[in-house]
């Protein structure tokens, strides 16, 4: 991550660096997509892989502007889903050596830390809707 980038978080609110992460996330899997090899399975991988691992970022930004509580946790839950098949698209890389394994291992910590975020706000949502004094 660049000096420029850090700076921009301190001034940004939670959701902003959240959304922040997945954007940065998304263009690590595209540079990871470009990388692979241009063979049949390559391709493929590099397809799906780039479908599922760019489109938590602008899920993420449609929870934010949800219409409700529960939009707002099942676009949560959409972004959290592409962020656990992408996990696995990870792990078929790195199992199969399409990838250095060295090189993959910031992208699969990024991804599970990410996960670990956006069900932890799905959690607290989930939690915030069930006090008496909710509606």
């Amino acid at each position: 991550m660049t000096n420029a980038t850090e700076q921009r978080r301190v001034f940004l609110s939670k959701a902003d660096e959240i959304e922040d992460r997945l954007i940065d996330f998304a263009v690590r899997i595209i540079g990871l997509a470009n990388a692979l090899p241009k063979d049949p399975a390559g391709k493929h991988i590099a397809g799906q892989i780039l479908r599922s691992g760019t489109s938590p970022a602008p899920n993420y930004a449609e929870a934010r502007g949800a219409e409700s509580q529960a939009d707002f946790i099942h676009k949560l839950k959409i972004a959290s889903k592409e962020l656990n098949e992408t996990c696995v698209w990870l792990r078929m890389i790195e199992r199969s050596e399409l990838f250095p394994t060295k090189r993959l291992e910031n992208v699969i910590d990024e991804n599970q830390q990410l996960c670990r975020i956006l069900n932890a706000s799905i959690r607290t949502t989930r939690e915030g809707s069930t006090k008496p004094n909710n509606k």
